[in-house]
Formats: C-alpha cells, sequence, structure tokens
C-alpha cells in the first residue's frame, strides 16, 4: 500500500465471521516443507486417488526421491527448471515435488499446448528437463527437443494408464508410442529406489513455479509463484473454509492452472488428504470419482460445475459429500448460482484471485452469501483475504470513493515478485508494492467487493460504458441460456455496439430477436444488445472461461 494512504480498520473486516482474524501466521516456509509434514504425519494416508489407483504419501514420497535424484545425476542444478506437460494426472504431483527436492522450479505447460507454443515456454524458460505424457512427447514435444532450441536435456514419460489398476473396467486407453531416449517415470521407482537428491537450499523467496499467463496481449509471461506466496495462500483455502485434517480433494481445475495449483495439490498436501484425479475433465468420470471417492471439497470454474451438474444421470445425492464447493477463474452470474443451489443443494461460493496473486484475494466466506449488487446484477467476490489490502483506484492510482468503479489495486503476502525475466512487464504491472489486476470493480460500504469487468473488456457505446458482466448476467437470467458472452464491435454511428453470442440448454429454443427484447426490456437503451447470435456452445480455455477474444 503506497505510502500515503492513511491506514485505517478495512471495512470488510466486520463481515468476517467470528473467530476469523485479519492475519495468520504460514505454517510452512516453504511447499516442501509442507509436503514433508504431510508424510511425517500421514505416510500411510492415500495422497492420490486416480481412478481406482491409490499411492500413499510415503508411496509418492519414495517416488519424487527417486525422480529428484535421477534429475541431479543428470545435471540438473539448484534454480534449474523442469517443465511439466501434463493432463490431471499423478505424474504432475510427482514431477512438483521432485522439482523442489532437486532444489529446481517447476514450469507449468497447458496440456492443449502445440509446438510452437510449447516451444516458446521451453526457451523462455531455459527449462533443462520435461515431465511429459507420452503421447504429448511423440506429437508435440518430440520434436521441439529435438530441433535443438531449448535446453532440455533431460526427458521424462509417463503414461495416462501409469498407477491405475489394470483390473478398473475404466482404465484409459493410452496406445504405444514410441519414446527412445526418455526415461520412463514408473522405472525411475526400481533404477533409482532408496536414492535422495541432496537437501535443497529452499525459503520462503525461493521461486516454486513459474506459471505463464494467458497472453491474451502478447506471448504468455511467466510469473514467478515463490514458496512463500504458494505456502501463505495455500493455508488461506484452509483457514478461510474451516476444511478438516485429511479431507478429500477433487481436482476439476486443471493443475497446471493457478487455481488447480494451489486449490488442489498444494491443499491436499496440507490437508495430508486424497487428491481425486480423472486425467482431464469430463463430467460424467467426474461424477463417478464424486461417487466413488467422496471428496469434501472442490473449486472449479462455474462453468465446469455447470456441466458437471447438466451430465446425464445427476442427481442431488451425488453431492452430498462435497460440504464445501466454491468457484473460480471466471465470474458467477447469480441466477446460475441460484439454479445450482435449487436443482443440486450446494452453493457455489465465490473465490477470486489471479496467477498473479497466486491463487485468491478475495473469498466469501464458508457458511455466507454473497449479496447481489442491485445495479450491475454481479455477484460479490467477496471480502479481501488474510493479511491483504485491495484498493479500488483510478487511472492515476488514486483511491476512489466507495461505491464507485476504478481498478483492483492488490498488495498483501501472496503477490509474486514480478515476471520471470520480464522488468518491464513488471514494473508495469506492480506499481509501489501494489498489483495492477486490470480487472474493474468497486467495493461497497459493508466490504464487499464487486466486478464489473476486465478493463480491457469495457464497451464504449455512443460515449457510454457498457461492461459486458452486466449484459451477460441478464442474458443468464433468461431459462433457456446455458451460456453467454458480450463483446464490442465497431459501429458506424455509435463508435462501439454490443454484440451476444449464447448457447442454450439441451432442448430449450429461443431466438435471437426474443432474447434482444428481454435484454432491452431490463436495461439502459445503451446497453442491450443489438445482435444475438446462437450457437451451439461457445469457446472456452482448458479453465472453462469463455473466450470473448475467439468470439470478436
Amino acid at each position: 500500500m503506497p505510502d500515503s494512504v492513511t491506514p485505517t480498520r478495512p471495512p470488510w473486516l466486520s463481515g468476517y465471521p467470528d473467530g476469523k482474524p485479519a492475519t495468520i501466521t504460514p505454517e510452512y516456509g516453504t511447499c516442501l516443507e509442507m509436503f514433508s509434514a504431510a508424510v511425517a504425519r500421514s505416510a500411510d494416508a492415500p495422497a492420490i486417488r486416480y481412478f481406482d489407483g491409490i499411492l500413499t504419501y510415503a508411496e509418492v514420497d519414495s517416488l519424487t526421491d527417486a525422480m529428484a535424484a535421477a534429475l541431479v545425476e543428470r545435471d540438473f542444478r539448484p534454480g534449474d527448471r523442469l517443465a511439466l506437460y501434463l493432463q490431471n494426472d499423478p505424474a504432475f504431483l510427482l514431477g512438483l515435488v521432485a522439482a523442489w527436492k532437486a532444489g529446481g522450479i517447476a514450469v507449468l505447460i497447458n496440456p492443449m499446448n502445440k509446438q510452437r507454443e510449447v516451444d516458446n515456454l521451453l526457451r523462455d524458460s531455459g527449462a533443462v528437463a520435461l515431465l511429459t505424457l507420452d503421447d504429448l512427447y511423440d506429437s508435440v514435444a518430440r520434436e521441439v527437443v529435438e530441433s535443438g532450441r531449448t535446453s532440455v536435456s533431460t526427458v521424462i514419460t509417463t503414461s495416462a494408464t501409469d498407477f491405475q489398476s489394470r483390473n478398473d473396467a475404466r482404465v484409459l486407453d493410452s496406445d504405444p508410442v514410441d519414446t527412445n531416449g526418455t526415461l520412463r517415470l514408473t522405472d525411475l521407482a526400481t533404477t533409482h529406489a532408496g536414492r535422495r537428491a541432496p537437501s535443497p537450499d529452499l525459503d520462503r523467496d525461493s521461486v516454486a513455479v513459474l506459471t505463464y499467463t494467458s497472453g491474451t496481449t502478447g506471448l504468455p509471461k511467466g510469473a514467478m509463484n515463490t514458496h512463500g506466496a504458494m505456502a501463505f495462500n495455500t493455508q488461506v483455502y484452509r483457514d478461510w473454509m474451516d476444511l478438516p485434517e485429511g479431507a478429500g480433494v477433487l481436482a476439476i481445475a486443471p493443475l497446471f492452472h493457478i487455481t488447480g495449483l494451489v486449490g488442489h495439490a498444494t491443499l491436499s498436501m496440507l490437508l495430508a488428504g486424497p487428491l481425486v484425479l480423472t486425467h482431464r475433465f469430463e463430467p460424467h468420470s467426474m461424477l463417478d470419482a464424486i461417487r466413488e471417492h467422496r471428496p469434501f471439497f472442490t473449486i472449479g470454474a462455474i462453468t465446469a460445475l455447470v456441466a458437471l451438474t447438466s451430465a446425464g444421470g445427476a442427481t442431488r445425492d451425488d453431492f452430498t459429500s462435497l460440504e464445501v464447493v466454491y468457484s473460480g477463474g471466471a465470474p458467477i452470474p447469480p441466477a446460475v448460482a441460484d439454479r445450482i443451489e435449487e436443482e443440486f443443494g450446494f452453493y457455489a461460493h465465490n473465490f477470486y484471485g489471479m496467477t498473479e496473486t497466486t491463487s485468491p484475494t478475495h473469498g466469501v466466506p464458508r457458511g455466507l452469501r454473497a449479496p447481489v449488487d442491485p445495479v450491475s446484477g454481479a455477484l460479490a467476490v467477496g471480502f479481501p483475504v488474510f493479511n491483504t489490502h485491495v484498493r479500488v483506484v483510478d487511472e492515476a492510482g488514486v483511491e476512489v470513493p466507495v461505491g464507485e468503479i476504478g481498478e483492483f489495486a492488490t498488495s498483501g503476502p501472496q503477490v509474486i515478485p514480478g515476471y520471470w525475466r520480464n522488468p518491464e512487464a513488471t514494473a508495469e504491472a506492480i506499481v509501489d508494492g501494489e498489483l495492477r489486476t486490470g480487472d474493474m470493480g468497486f467495493m461497497d460500504a459493508d466490504g464487499w467487493f464487486f466486478i464489473v469487468d476486465r478493463k480491457k473488456d469495457m464497451i464504449i457505446a455512443s460515449g457510454y460504458k457498457v461492461w459486458p458482466r452486466e449484459v451477460e448476467d441478464v442474458l443468464y437470467s433468461h431459462p433457456a441460456v446455458k451460456e453467454a458472452a458480450v463483446v464490442g464491435v465497431a459501429h458506424e454511428y455509435r463508435g462501439e455496439t454490443v454484440r451476444a453470442f449464447v448457447a442454450l440448454h439441451a432442448g430449450a429454443h429461443t431466438t435471437s430477436d426474443e432474447l434482444i427484447a428481454f435484454c432491452k426490456e431490463r436495461m439502459a437503451a445503451y446497453k442491450y444488445p443489438r445482435e444475438v447470435q446462437i450457437l451451439d456452445r461457445l469457446p472456452q480455455s482448458v479453465t472453462g472461461k469463455i473466450l470473448r477474444r475467439e468470439l470478436r
């Protein structure tokens, strides 16, 4: 927080439930300490449940010792980078811990990325080792590695079928591929059994992972998520939501994304509970996992929760074990949250954060309901979490009055120190110790924060500001609409005009004209969409965010 601001008691603290402190003291300085503590107290407990396969904490400890020793044997040094190019497989958690045991940094790569993107990330990060699925290696990564353009000298491959029981009728199909020249992950358990890498010299300021931003305005930037930031925000999840020791965590979000990384992978370590994995998000596989493993907690994009509850055969009883459900990564339309609660019995609490804040900065406390702003129709993203200060500022960085829209500027122990080898981007994003988030919204008198939209998505129609979220929330309140996205398009007279794209619920029917009239009745004349296109589905990222940029 800039020195010019006089500290006062933030209004959001009055909204914390009784017993919730304003600050917490992190129990662990590094994520490796957190994992080692889980092994010490729960060695024989399941760390991973993957279909019907189980790995205990002791087994994960042994496998990651072997992998770390193999890396060091091949000249992996403290501070070196191990790239993880995987789905939600056991190998992800193994690679994460092994990188830390070898004193290194994990580089997280979206498994949907193709050769050009993988090449860019491997070169930008300077990764010297790669852990990847054998089919991704064969179809994408092999050519990149063999080109010699990167620094990768060690490749470890795994299969989607590894760590599953062959007796499981749902065992994933995996065609054999040529992985000559690579180390097999499952072989390391034998070839390097009992070996350990030297104890790493890590502290809270050490970089734990490089998590690349989406790169919507240029090449992706590597956010340097430190051990201290990850350990702190992992504890925020547990303490904010009152999650018990040993609770099962269902991995709906992809683990390479900051929500999955902290809200699934490291959270399960802190709880010493099982991480329930299903390779990738497929609604029916996810329902099977819920029914079989009865997880206690999950967090995922609202689009994923909609897909899960819309899957054929899903019933209210399927979700009774999930005592705590949060949604992050994309805004929650109030009408969708109400519909899910009415039909399936669970309330999706809002959690909000960014890659650059190592996941949460705001959240709705467990047991409370987020208010809806009567003007914009937006659902509150919550209060700032422990140890976190957020200001709403104008273009000059001056705090705006309560209720006025500005940009969120965030400071706290979860904010990254900067972008990997990119001082220019760091200086632009982090000003006077605050992260300028690019998210526009406001705080009400009670300390609830509301996001209106991304700064870059604002539409100027006939000189008036239109925030796409407000239009989308109105569309979501129509019973036929399953997905909605709004963008601004050039218009000769108005400068920009509002165009909406929607996808409908199965079996539902409406027309573009009906949807335009529906919005016109509920919005100011300059806000309602002049065009509505009905599509089979809207383009989404792997995390469930609807991609407005593709619709443009």
